[in-house]
């Protein structure tokens, strides 16, 4: 019918209307009826898709202009509204993303959802550039974990505007070519018909809003480069080459968006007395000849503190004693527990001796008690390969 493609009196308006007229007249036939008023009225649903269409094309300078001298066909060809084939073939969903911003993006405001319900596309929020740094921890702070404050070099947020990119005392305008939606319908002719595609808003950049008074401090942008003192905490067992993440600790984003993360990566400091095997602890203990021979009881240091072990008389070099729970702990999430101190037991050979020295030894070199035993041989030279087949 004539009228159903008569667009300015669908909305109820004159063919003169203003682009607000228009969009008031819009909101106020779109409410009469929408959906959630009127529901399973398919008559009321008909003319709620014709106002989005009649919409659609009066809100548009250039398809207002082809309408006003080809009618429907010259803005419509063969697809209609949104590549549709008309107010017949539209979706509630697609009317919901195009013309949301009509409400605010938030439906109705009491009519259960409105337009909120539709696959509403957002405007854009920047995101901060992530920033990497190394932190070098001894294995007593990776012991027990850290914290640590770091003075850095990054996009910080424009203390003259807040970070809103505007001169003191105006702000943000909505973007007149997309309305505050962030992006643009662009609709083309192809083999399948008409098709209609979705692209960044041109004018905002997505943003859905237009800066005219820049602020000068930070030229429109909302950061400017500083510094800042960035606390970084650390978990307790992390390791060599390990990333940890502090979200939203890095640059600043532009108009108050979403700052960026920092990438802290682990390295190890090497330690004077021990060796890190995963969260085991490598200590060498090297004894003296008596010690070995007698037994002793020796203090060994640990990441807390000293701790006393005993030496058992004939106690074996590459023989292992552990100190239960001394070790790492295991990183939150990655396993439960503590490792332990791992002794390693070497024994020292003097290199020379004086004349009573070697008399000595040499009284004891025939002796049947200092020769080696072949099970404890075997059992030194068990331990010498395992420690190569790690």
């Amino acid at each position: 019918m004539a009228d159903e493609k008569d667009y300015y009196k669908i909305l109820g308006v004159e063919r003169t209307a203003s682009a607000d007229e228009i969009k008031r007249a819009y909101k106020k036939v779109a409410i009469k009826y929408h959906p959630d008023r009127n529901p399973g009225n398919k008559e009321a649903e008909e003319k709620f898709k014709q106002a989005a269409e009649a919409y659609d094309v009066l809100r548009d300078p250039d398809k207002r202009a082809r309408y006003d001298q080809f009618g429907a066909e010259g803005v419509n060809g063969a697809g209609g509204f949104g590549g549709f084939g008309g107010a017949q073939g539209m979706d509630i969903n697609d009317i919901f993303s195009a013309f949301g911003d009509i409400f605010g993006g938030h439906g109705f405001g009491g009519f259960g959802g409105g337009f909120g319900g539709g696959r509403s596309a957002q405007p854009r929020q920047y995101k901060g550039a992530d920033m990497r740094m190394k932190v070098r921890l001894t294995l007593e702070e990776i012991a027990t974990g850290v914290t640590k404050k770091y003075k850095m070099k990054k996009d910080i947020t424009c203390t003259e505007c807040g970070g809103s990119g505007c001169e003191s005392g105006s702000k943000p305008e909505t973007c007149s070519t997309c309305h505050g939606q962030g992006y643009v319908m662009r609709t083309q002719r192809s083999m399948f018909g008409m098709v209609q595609t979705q692209d960044v808003c041109p004018d905002c950049h997505g943003e859905g809003t237009i800066i005219k008074r820049k602020c000068k401090h930070c030229q429109g942008t909302g950061i400017v480069k500083g510094e800042e003192v960035v606390e970084v905490s650390i978990p307790a067992g992390v390791g060599e080459g390990m990333v940890v993440n502090i979200p939203r600790k890095g640059n600043a984003a532009m108009h108050n968006g979403v700052p960026g993360d920092i990438q802290v990566i682990i390295e190890e400091a090497p330690h004077p007395d021990f060796i890190r095997d995963e969260t085991d602890l490598i200590y060498n203990l090297l004894l003296s000849v008596p010690q070995a021979t007698l037994g002793d009881t020796i203090e060994i240091p640990t990441l807390t503190g000293k701790a006393r072990i005993k030496i058992e008389p004939g106690t074996q070099p590459g023989t292992a004693l552990r100190l239960r729970g001394k070790g790492l702990p295991v990183v939150q999430g990655y396993g439960h527990g503590t490792g332990d101190i791992v002794v390693n037991i070497s024994v020292y050979i003097p290199q020379e001796l004086n004349k009573d020295e070697k008399k000595q030894m040499e009284a004891l070199k025939d002796n049947d008690n200092f020769q080696p035993e072949e099970s404890v041989k075997n059992k030194i030279f068990k331990a010498f390969r395992n420690y190569f087949n790690k």
